[in-house]
């Protein structure tokens, strides 16, 4: 399956990895950072989008359902491979049928909620929004509403990026915003085994963000409370990728 994942906010606040040991998948390990100021801790992340395009292949997208808003609560992950991907808490959309096919098909976590966004230009700076209520399945009316002026660009690195030899400038290299946006798929568990679905893109380009307001109630819902209280650790945009998922490969049985 393809799809394009557009006007992308990463907004992370970072934890110890003990506190999302539990919610992993067997065979999956919350995932740290490696280097820098945040070495040792794993991040959590809010990341709401535009989907579009979404659609079988490399086929044109679907009608109608290849094209909604999502905003997801995820975790980072690792398995004993080496793989690198991420594990909802959850996923918000905006299309019923996307909610009811991804649930049956993968296990994961999607919720069908009312969605809406938009961005305009204002002192010749972008801003964006996205706003979201949960409806199917419950708990049922938890809201969230992000809006965020877009920056400058940001230097990006590929991933498994290093410090340099005084093990220093990790994070303002781009090894830090690497290591949470080059995810080259995700962990899940269904029929009782722990899946990895790789995906492939070209690289992001991403800028800094200005974040205007965080409103949000889906980070608590996830067991996440204290994080939305405070600003992010930190936070980018991205204006998108196409990108194209591969066949799940079983990492291992499921506890």
């Amino acid at each position: 399956m393809s799809q394009r994942w557009c006007d992308l906010a990463f907004l992370h606040w970072f934890v110890r990895p003990e506190r999302v040991a539990a919610v992993m998948p067997a065979g999956a390990a919350p995932d740290v950072v490696p280097h820098g100021r945040f070495a040792g801790t794993t991040p959590v992340a809010l990341v709401p989008f535009r989907m579009a395009d979404a659609g079988f292949g490399g086929g044109p997208g679907i009608p109608f359902f290849g094209a909604f808003w999502e905003t997801n609560v995820r975790l980072y992950s690792v398995d004993a491979t080496g793989w690198h991907g991420v594990v909802f808490c959850s996923l918000d959309a905006s299309r019923l049928a996307v909610v009811l096919a991804a649930r049956m098909t993968l296990g994961l976590p999607y919720r069908y909620s009312r969605m809406r966004g938009y961005r305009r230009t204002r002192d010749g700076a972008r801003e964006l929004a996205w706003t979201a209520r949960t409806r199917w399945p419950g708990p049922a009316g938890i809201g969230s509403r992000v809006v965020v002026r877009v920056g400058d660009p940001l230097p990006t690195a590929a991933p498994g990026a290093q410090p340099d030899a005084e093990g220093e400038n990790y994070d303002a290299k781009g090894g830090l915003a690497a290591f949470l946006t080059a995810r080259w798929g995700l962990h899940t568990a269904v029929l009782r085994r722990t899946w990895y679905l790789p995906n492939v893109h070209e690289p992001w380009s991403l800028r800094s963000l200005e974040l205007l307001l965080l409103d949000d109630g889906l980070l608590a819902a996830a067991g996440f409370g204290d994080l939305a209280g405070r600003p992010p650790d930190h936070a980018c945009f991205a204006e998108g990728v196409r990108t194209r998922f591969g066949w799940p490969l079983v990492v291992a049985d499921r506890r």
